[in-house]
């Protein structure tokens, strides 16, 4: 008797262990995961929806862009950027989009500057200085090999994060062959007529971008870290929804 009660015990410690161990090996392998996932929708504490009394026009036609509730149309036509009224720093933005026509071209511009705005505004060039968050569809790739003869290895259709003009980025890599882009470290990008969600975070010179609840790309130390933030139009249909933001201090 006193023999199966020693076996018993000792065959309960050893399960013990084995239990301790495999959850320490579980816990360790959950610690070690990087936090790569997103899934914000825009509605958590903070947030609020941007709609057409957020923006103005600043060198597209009046009938390029329309606000249906939640919806923001934009026939592509001419190019050209909407701004918001005023100017934002620190914020968070989500936005879902889908291209209505293959190839298409469009883009998220963070912390435009005042300057460049102007410029358009007097007619003088089509798009504004500052971060842009590429929004490009999977055939724009395709087209651009076949009407340029060259090679579409400078950019991608994942969600690419860059400077424009005179503003400047330190891109997370992988970075693209000309040092300023930073490309996507994962495809998650949907195709024509399918809803794609932008989670982007920009805070103190830094941008993150995260297509479909997966981080991809972005960059530090950019100049300007402030400014207005743009939708684009780019020769081609396209559809935004549910375009909301937390502003930060």
């Amino acid at each position: 008797m006193k023999l199966e009660k020693k076996i018993t015990l000792t065959a309960i410690i050893a399960l013990l262990a084995f239990q301790n161990q495999s959850a320490y090996a579980e816990e360790k392998k959950t610690i070690a995961k990087p936090i790569t996932q997103a899934n914000i929708t825009g509605t958590e504490l903070g947030w609020r929806p941007m709609t057409k009394d957020d923006f103005v026009n600043v060198n597209c036609n009046d009938d390029t862009w329309s606000f249906e509730s939640n919806l923001i149309k934009c026939s592509g036509n001419p190019v050209g950027v909407i701004r918001t009224k005023k100017m934002v720093k620190n914020l968070e933005l989500v936005v879902e989009w889908k291209h209505k026509k293959y190839g298409g071209n469009s883009g998220v511009f963070l912390w435009a500057t005042p300057d460049s705005i102007e410029r358009l505004e007097q007619g003088k060039g089509r798009l504004p200085a500052g971060i842009e968050v590429q929004v490009l569809d999977l055939g724009y790739s395709e087209l651009y090999e076949k009407q340029h003869k060259k090679p579409s290895d400078w950019f991608t259709s994942h969600g690419d994060v860059f400077p424009t003009q005179n503003a400047k980025m330190k891109p997370f890599p992988p970075v693209a062959p000309n040092g300023k882009r930073s490309f996507p470290s994962k495809n998650t990008t949907k195709g024509i007529n399918q809803w794609n969600h932008y989670y982007i975070r920009a805070i103190n010179g830094e941008v993150r971008l995260w297509v479909n609840g997966v981080e991809v790309s972005g960059g530090t130390n950019c100049q300007p870290a402030t400014g207005y933030l743009c939708l684009e139009s780019e020769g081609a249909p396209i559809e935004f929804r549910n375009l909301r933001i937390r502003e930060l201090p």
